[in-house]
């Protein structure tokens, strides 16, 4: 349990130097046998990348340093419970385990609202803010044709 915590104030220490350098307030490592094999904090607003969410940034780091686009045996420490795209890309690393400090509810009341995004996904395609629509789909089928056919491919 302690460890575990360590690992968590590590991850709370990555969002206050975010806020510091001019970040959001979001940090997280992930740990494989008991080591940080990668760190990462917040940094939408100082690279102008939206996907640039501290664990989407350690998730990353981790691939690097292990070589591998799946992250089997590792555990995520996030100082905030991770939004939609974050959780997603946790579940495609293949991270098996996820410890939070901060709710989505704590990140909602400084103006970071996720929620709706949430929202959103429980709705019909058609129903959906942002327009959503199928076009091409026998032509782009055929990559998936293709895909299926390539016996050297590496699956994931």
């Amino acid at each position: 349990m302690e460890q575990n915590q360590n690992f968590m104030r590590r991850a709370i220490a990555l969002a206050d130097e975010s806020v510091q350098r001019g970040g959001g307030p979001f940090g997280a490592v992930i740990v494989k046998d008991g080591e940080i094999v990668a760190e990462g904090s917040n940094s939408v607003t100082l690279l102008s990348d939206p996907t640039a969410h501290a664990e989407v940034t350690a998730i990353r780091g981790a691939c690097r340093q292990l070589g591998t686009f799946h992250l089997e045996g590792c555990t995520i420490y996030t100082s905030c419970e991770p939004c939609p795209m974050c959780l997603g890309a946790i579940y495609w690393a293949g991270i098996q385990r996820i410890y939070y400090g901060n709710t989505r509810k704590d990140a909602a009341d400084i103006g970071f609202a996720d929620e709706f995004i949430y929202e959103e996904l429980e709705r019909p395609l058609e129903e959906r803010r942002l327009p959503i629509r199928q076009l091409l789909r026998d032509e782009a089928r055929g990559s998936f044709r293709r895909w299926e056919e390539k016996t050297d491919k590496v699956t994931y």
